[in-house]
């Protein structure tokens, strides 16, 4: 017992001494920091360490998990006084933006600036991480007399690695591929990384992009814990390709209005105080170039958008590996990047903690212009749908960004009608949900709302549009007058119903189609009505399911009822099949919806964004097994196997091989259903399939020669030339064929996200089920010379071949998974279209 006593002293003694010992990232890693890429599992241990050593400055916490299972966290540092505050500092940070439970409280400026740095939030942009590592020591380091300086008027959030999927994906890949001493050749394999790249999280989802969004788990989880502290200071660090030199703020150009002079001009002061290292020090950077502040789900926009001073710092070095020479035969090493990543961190801090009593002035002024409605136009939108689970997704995404919501009790007012594009009086849908502007976070409520954004320069990093109505496809009008809102007025609640007949189902909601999804998923027998029919006086449209005791479980009905309260949809009791009008439920109009295998094709030849998304949205978002198929490998897979395959946007050497397109001709003719996305569309109008590129010629005559007009060009203007020609992404009213099983649930229109210059000829042999015509822009930015191209034409439709058929979803209608209102497209070409 005394020797069990003794060896337990021992250990507590040890782990003292442990805890005790504060070592360099060097010293706990026995390897320089950048002369090997450190995995995740030793990132996270080197930061608990230094919270272990240090816990008097240091506070460690973990956030969360990836899809993978690896830690997500936080560490807090500060000096010992302001650590022993730290949820003061946190509760007052929200006090003076307003936000919280008690709205009359004022928050005092005189607190620590918080500033938030994020590293590798791309996978493959591994350099900020191991330069985390570094700039945790220097805030730590007793002999680091000036660091201490700066946490006098500074709390320090670092969240070292955003992306842990990602990171390791990369990591492990490179660590294969290297040998002992790294290649710098830039041709060498471990400058070549293979399919689906580290770029991305488990579901190959770029994180960068999900901010506002919130489509993936990290980041539902990480945002969480940033708009409970609510910054001042954000750094995002990223990478570029390896020939590029430093980027760091102020931002280019175009600035969304809602940014103040006061955002802008902190973001130069930042920018000044860089160079000035990096001047010292002979490196090269450029500002006020390719990365604009427009897009809110960046991680510089979204902390603009809420108060923050955000930026983007991006160090040359993607695919460099641990070195590699670059375009100027200077050999570009990891060493170097997470250096760069270092100083600017650390100069981010300087600057802050040097200017705190006006970035917390600043900061306040900020929320409560907000507060007071005047960063805003419009005073009030309000959305209004005729399902409540319309409403309800709005809310969701509101929620999720903290913008308050309610309803209002006033009818006779006027708006901008998102819909018609004119003032017109509000007519309630049946539910609606109304946003102040007269709240905390009144600039990101107008950025997620704003009908139409304004560019003040065309030339953008990302897509131009997102309204809100428009991405989730309900009717929506901004009024510019303040109107009472208070509490959300939910729907009622549902009603279990019984049957000895069937239940019918509506349609017209993302939820009903989720609800499709889990009742085949449960083998229950569904059948889908083409056409609208009345039953006891009620019309119910095409697409109404119809689920009949006939044939199905014992239990069919507690299945239905359960499942309907899960999505929130109220089913109904049927007592016979004959109806009062339209087809009876024996009619051939009535069509039984089987459960299908669906595959999809995935890895080389196919975008890892488009496959992933598709990936997640069953997986996460639909529960309904898909199987992924290596496209490599299609001349050996019996498709046969499967009811539904999906080729999502990708370059397929398929069509280029008449063996393997004959092979999917065959699958479709033999009953299979393929769907094409995106460019797989293109693609195949190349081909011999049936639908055909649209190519419109602009009639030239009467104008200057054009070949003369080249000549004229100037060759500084060259880049805004180029956009004459592209559309990063603006929103088009699409006309729907809602009579067609691909547009079920949906009113005669359809908002898309447009990307691309591809219009199709309507086809002849087919179905033309979603189409533009010329006067169906709505918002985002288009280039003069492409926007008289975009108009009659095709965009989604439906061609049958042999007993199958094949459907062309030429825009991405799962946009990041946060585009809501294809959802419902997508779940009809799987499961309904025939």
């Amino acid at each position: 017992m005394k020797k069990i006593l003794a060896l337990l002293l021992l250990a507590n003694v040890t782990n003292c001494l442990v805890a005790q010992s504060l070592e360099s990232p060097e010293q706990f890693l026995h390897y320089k920091v950048g002369t090997k890429f450190t995995p995740h599992y030793k990132l996270i241990e080197y930061f608990k360490r230094i919270a272990q050593a240090k816990p008097d400055m240091v506070k460690y916490e973990q956030y969360g998990a990836t899809n993978e299972g690896r830690e997500l966290a936080l560490v807090y540092v500060a000096l010992p006084e302001n650590l022993k505050q730290l949820e003061t500092i946190r509760q007052n940070n929200l006090k003076m933006a307003g936000i919280g439970k008690d709205k009359s409280a004022t928050g005092a400026v005189k607190s620590p600036v918080v500033v938030w740095l994020s590293y590798n939030v791309h996978g493959n942009e591994p350099a900020s991480s191991e330069a985390a590592m570094l700039t945790l020591f220097a805030l730590v380091d007793p002999a680091n007399t000036q660091t201490k300086e700066w946490l006098k008027n500074t709390v320090i959030v670092m969240d070292p690695c955003v992306n842990p999927d990602g990171r390791d994906r990369y990591v492990n890949w490179y660590n294969t591929v290297a040998g002992t001493n790294n290649n710098v050749d830039p041709q060498s394999r471990e400058h070549s990384e293979p399919w689906p790249q580290g770029r991305s999280n488990h579901y190959n989802f770029d994180l960068n992009r999900d901010w506002a969004w919130q489509t993936q788990i990290e980041s539902r989880q990480r945002m969480k814990k940033y708009n409970e502290w609510m910054p001042q200071v954000h750094v995002d660090f990223h990478e570029q390709g390896y020939n590029q030199p430093y980027y760091f703020a102020p931002a280019a150009e175009p600035y969304h209005e809602v940014i103040t002079q006061w955002q802008r001009d902190f973001q130069t002061l930042i920018g000044k105080n860089n160079a000035k290292y990096f001047d010292a020090n002979g490196w090269l950077y450029f500002t006020r170039q390719r990365f604009d502040l427009f897009y809110p789900s960046y991680g510089d926009t979204y902390p603009m958008y809420n108060g923050a001073i955000g930026m983007t710092f991006e160090q040359g070095g993607i695919r460099a590996g641990l070195g590699v020479v670059n375009s100027e035969k200077d050999t570009l090493t990891l060493v170097d990047r997470a250096t760069h990543h270092y100083t600017t961190g650390l100069s981010t801090i300087e600057t802050s903690s040097k200017n705190a009593d006006r970035l917390l002035t600043e900061f306040q002024k900020f929320f409560e212009n907000n507060r007071n409605g005047t960063s805003n136009n419009f005073k009030t939108y309000v959305v209004t749908s005729r399902s409540f689970n319309n409403i309800k997704a709005v809310a969701d995404l509101l929620d999720k960004n903290g913008i308050e919501y309610g309803s209002v009790t006033a009818s006779g007012f006027k708006g901008y009608n998102y819909f018609s594009g004119k003032d017109e009086a509000f007519v309630n849908e049946g539910y609606q949900l109304a946003v102040s502007a007269y709240q905390p976070r009144s600039a990101m409520a107008r950025v997620l709302f704003e009908p139409v954004t304004k560019l003040n320069d065309s030339i953008t990093y990302d897509i131009t549009a997102w309204s809100l109505p428009y991405v989730y496809g309900v009717k929506a009008y901004a009024v510019k007058e303040k109107l009472d809102v208070g509490a959300l007025k939910t729907a009622p609640a549902l009603q279990k119903v019984s049957s000895d007949y069937g239940l019918l189902i509506p349609y017209n909601s993302f939820d009903g189609a989720k609800l499709l999804a889990a009742l085949l998923k449960r083998k229950v027998r569904v059948r889908v009505s083409d056409k609208p029919f009345t039953y006891n006086n009620k019309v119910y449209k095409q697409g109404t399911l119809i689920v009949l005791k006939g044939n199905n479980t014992a239990n069919w009905s507690d299945i239905v009822n359960n499942l309907c309260a899960e999505f929130n949809i109220q089913p109904e009791a049927v007592a016979g099949g004959f109806v009062d009008q339209g087809a009876d439920f024996g009619s051939p109009d009535i069509r039984f919806l089987k459960p299908v295998k669906v595959a999809m094709l995935t890895g080389e030849q196919t975008s890892s964004l488009s496959a992933g998304e598709v990936w997640n949205f069953f997986d996460q978002v639909l529960n309904y097994p898909l199987t992924l198929l290596n496209a490599n490998e299609l001349g050996r897979i019996t498709l046969s196997n499967y009811d539904v395959l999906i080729m999502p946007d990708g370059n397929y050497k398929a069509f280029d091989d008449t063996r393997l397109s004959d092979k999917l001709k065959n699958f479709v003719a033999d009953g299979g259903k393929l769907i094409a996305m995106e460019n797989a569309v293109k693609q195949m109008a190349a081909g011999d399939w049936g639908i055909k590129l649209k190519d419109d010629k602009i009639d030239d005559k009467g104008k200057e020669n054009k070949e003369d007009s080249l000549l004229l060009k100037r060759y500084s203007e060259r880049e805004r030339d180029e956009v004459a020609n592209e559309i990063p992404g603006a929103i088009y009213k699409v006309r729907l064929d809602n009579t067609h099983p691909l547009a079920f649930g949906y009113p005669d229109f359809y908002y898309t996200l447009k990307q691309d210059g591809n219009m199709y000829e309507y086809t002849k042999n087919g179905w033309n089920v979603g189409t533009i015509s010329s006067k169906d822009h709505v918002a985002g930015f288009v280039g003069s010379k492409l926007m008289p191209h975009l108009k009659n034409g095709l965009l989604f439709g439906e061609q049958n071949i042999g007993s199958g058929s094949v459907i062309y979803l030429a825009d991405d209608v799962l946009f990041r998974n946060f585009w809501e209102n294809g959802r419902l497209m997508f779940v009809n070409a799987v499961f309904i279209a025939d």
